[in-house]
């Protein structure tokens, strides 16, 4: 089968076009012929990291979505024909994380990952397709969209009316956008470029802030709530974001942590945090479970992801280059097609 291997070179010449054989399937597994494949920010930083990091070639990608091609004898949940996702933890099924699901996530140090043709993984590894998504929508779902769904609604609990506040507009910010409209909330977002902003009011914004044009960006979110602060914030950026989403928080709010997109050490200032009685959950994808009551609540809704772009199997490290070059709105996508739309 043809594949795409991270292997130990610098920056993204470690993407790598690759051959091998088909995997074979156990008792309990079950292949999958791969339609496409999302990325998101973390398979940037494990292309660049692969120089220094990597000991063995990797197949990349922990998000993608295919057709169900061959079961192992003792499998019950799945036929062949069945088109489902892959779990990014794949053994994380229901309960709390741990450092054995860590281990195990697709696309990074412990697993391969799903930038190929086919893909063999236990069944209880598989989450169903929403009804009338295409490969390409449902491959966005397993990291940005699972993530987004964990860090308003498992962790946390939004409800209609309350105001959150959203960070950029990468996937992780777009699918909370469209979920938390949908869930009745009011949406503050922030986003340096006037076109994205455009495009984020016509999502459901009802304000979006310049962030490099306002630095003190979390006072003026708190500001559009009349003083009170928001409920929610998702903070994607880490270090350097950390204090104005504090700022932006109620008494009592709560803020979803799951970025480090400014990096994950450095100084914070923690005395709005207890000061204000302000809640901090650290947020990464979700389990298998929850994986599952997101995409019940996708058909309930009727929301489909928002795609920037698609890219033919062969210009993989093409759509690497676009979404490190932070022009993107939504998902990027890797088919495994040999025509790419935008």
């Amino acid at each position: 089968m043809k594949t795409w291997e991270l292997q130990p070179k610098p920056g993204f010449d470690a993407l790598t076009r690759a051959e091998r054989p088909s995997p074979s399937v156990g008792e309990r597994d079950v292949k999958v012929r791969v339609g496409a494949v999302s990325l998101n920010y973390r398979d940037v930083l494990i292309a660049k990291g692969a120089e220094k990091s990597l000991k063995s070639p990797r197949v990349p990608v922990s998000d993608g979505a295919g057709e169900v091609i061959e079961v192992g004898s003792g499998v019950t949940r799945w036929k062949v024909g069945d088109r489902v996702m892959a779990s990014f933890f794949p053994h994380w099924v229901d309960g709390e994380l741990s450092d054995a699901h860590h281990a195990s996530a697709l696309g990074g140090s412990g697993a391969d990952g799903m930038l190929r043709e086919e893909v063999v993984l236990p069944e209880h590894s598989w989450v169903r397709m929403p009804a009338g998504y295409s490969f390409e929508e449902a491959a966005t779902l397993p990291c940005a969209g699972l993530t987004a769904w964990q860090a308003l609604f498992e962790v946390t609990s939004l409800r209609p009316g309350e105001t959150v506040l959203l960070q950029g507009s990468g996937g992780v910010s777009v699918f909370a956008l469209q979920l938390a409209k949908a869930a009745g909330a009011r949406v503050l977002m922030t986003s340096s470029s006037a076109d994205k902003a455009a495009r984020l009011r016509e999502l459901g914004a009802e304000e979006v802030i310049d962030y490099r044009a306002d630095a003190k960006w979390g006072e003026r979110a708190k500001a559009l709530t009349g003083g009170r602060g928001v409920d929610l914030v998702v903070d994607v950026g880490g270090q350097a974001t950390f204090d104005q989403s504090s700022l932006a928080l109620r008494y009592g709010g709560s803020m979803s942590m799951l970025g480090v997109l400014t990096g994950g050490r450095g100084e914070v200032n923690l005395h709005s945090v207890f000061h204000r009685r302000q809640t901090v959950h650290g947020v990464y994808v979700g389990s298998v479970s929850m994986f599952e009551r997101f995409v019940a609540a996708l058909e309930r809704t009727g929301i489909r992801p928002v795609i920037d772009r698609v890219f033919p199997f062969d210009e993989a490290r093409a759509a690497w280059e676009h979404l490190a070059s932070g022009q993107h709105l939504g998902k990027v996508v890797v088919t495994t097609t040999t025509r790419a739309t935008s």
